[in-house]
């Protein structure tokens, strides 16, 4: 009878390790207008835009500083369109990567600690967190910049463009944090 027991466990445990892998691991299938590559870069850019909108929505409220206040809002301005843009690509299943930790992404932990913070603490916090969110998002959009929609190519290039030039900002800004 224990014997039937272990054997019960180690079913469920294959099984459960199955349904987490095909959950995770599903691979972005091509169609006729974007490849494998530019739904799995859309996928990941989703909720990493969405973290970006997140954080600023954050520093909007724990802020007090002019620039940080007007960066968060560039930042929101520009990433909310791009999110429903990605959104409307055929093929595209965002929620299939919400859980995944992809460049630059941070942990439930660090955004507790941005929501818990604030003053010059939170302003600090902030910057480093998105300095290394943007280049996070830099590393995901290099990997389609040759893509073979014109649209998927341009976005890349895009993001690339305006997060470095945030980027050299926040550089700038931090140390007078």
């Amino acid at each position: 009878m224990q014997r039937y027991g272990h054997e019960m466990k180690r079913l469920l445990l294959v099984f459960f390790s199955a349904l987490l892998l095909t959950g995770c691991a599903s691979t972005p299938v091509a169609n006729s207008q974007f490849s494998a590559a530019d739904i799995g870069f859309a996928e990941m850019m989703i909720p990493h835009h969405e973290q970006a909108v997140l954080m600023s929505d954050i520093a909007l409220t724990n802020s007090s500083s002019e620039e940080i206040l007007s960066l968060a809002q560039e930042i929101k301005a520009a990433q909310a369109p791009e999110i429903e843009q990605m959104k409307s690509w055929e093929g595209v299943s965002p929620s299939m990567h919400m859980g995944h930790m992809v460049d630059g992404m941070l942990s439930d932990e660090e955004i507790q600690q941005l929501r818990d913070s604030e003053g010059v603490t939170f302003d600090r916090l902030f910057l480093e967190a998105m300095i290394a969110h943007h280049q996070g998002a830099i590393k995901m959009a290099k990997k389609v910049t040759g893509s073979a929609n014109k649209e998927v190519a341009a976005l890349a290039l895009a993001i690339i463009e305006a997060q470095e030039k945030e980027i050299a900002y926040m550089q700038e800004l931090i140390k007078f944090y």
